[in-house]
């Protein structure tokens, strides 16, 4: 290892497209000799910005070799930047790498960074119309690595306790039954009418919206590049164009409180206090 480390940079991308990208983190990888990400997340980076680097790519479930050579060419004075998809401490690469670090006794010694990005359920909630306007759950479906029975009981209480719900990896090819699952837990709290969306591929170029109901989901066509979000009892699907409903809203509470249509005797009232800067 060389006698002066280099920066381990842990960097979100965003949902996948370019103008997602923070100045930030581009930065980040025009300076750095050394760019680590899964081979897929690799492919959303501009090639010139990994023009002339060292590239350490690997595939799924090698999260762990993958942290381990980013840290390693860090610690060899590469200043180096190791890529996640949305944000990187939203069930990103984050966490992992602190455990690394601090499992080497690099913690201290090592200079390090984690870089936010646009994390997915934001560039999702945004193209559904504004279904995280008030408290949600965000749960990941996979049980790789965390036990299906705690994620039922996570459900469950997300579900009863009337959260939003925004469920990551919902359904995989090894694993496609548990997407139902989720549904029918939540169906034991919510109506079928209950507003649903699905954002596929958020950002990137084969990005799809669907928003329907509890009812109407077609678990077949969601898949790991999906994410969803369920609404909660107050989630309403605004302006329908036919049968296509145009908006997934949650609202906040302003229509118990203030007049909507814009009266004149409304208009001097003041927004909630929580609201202020």
């Amino acid at each position: 290892m060389g006698e002066t480390p280099g920066r381990l940079s842990v960097a979100g991308l965003g949902p996948g497209g370019a103008r997602h990208l923070t100045p930030e983190v581009r930065d980040r990888l025009e300076e750095a000799r050394a760019v680590a990400g899964y081979t897929t997340y690799l492919g959303l980076i501009d090639p010139a910005l990994l023009e002339g680097k060292k590239i350490i790519s690997s595939g799924m479930t090698r999260e762990v070799k993958r942290c381990a050579e980013a840290i390693e060419a860090a610690a060899s004075g590469l200043d180096t930047v190791l890529v996640s998809s949305g944000d990187p401490g939203v069930y990103g690469m984050a966490g992992l790498v602190l455990e690394m670090l601090e499992e080497r006794g690099l913690l201290e010694s090592l200079d390090w960074e984690v870089l936010p990005g646009l994390p997915a359920l934001s560039a999702a909630s945004a193209l559904l119309g504004a279904p995280l306007m008030h408290d949600f759950a965000v749960i990941s479906l996979s049980d790789l690595l965390t036990p299906w029975e705690t994620i039922e009981k996570r459900l469950e209480a997300a579900a009863s306790a009337d959260f939003v719900l925004v469920l990551y990896n919902p359904r995989s090819k090894k694993r496609p039954h548990l997407l139902r699952r989720a549904l029918d837990i939540a169906g034991r709290h919510l109506p079928p009418e209950t507003p649903v969306g699905h954002v596929r591929a958020a950002s990137r170029e084969k990005e799809s919206v669907w928003r329907g109901t509890l009812a109407t989901v077609d678990p077949a066509r969601v898949d790991m590049l999906s994410l969803l979000v369920l609404g909660n009892s107050s989630t309403r699907l605004l302006g329908r164009k036919g049968s296509d409903p145009e908006a997934m809203v949650t609202p906040r509470g302003y229509r118990e409180k203030y007049d909507l249509a814009g009266s004149e005797g409304d208009r001097d009232r003041r927004e909630p206090a929580d609201d202020a800067p």
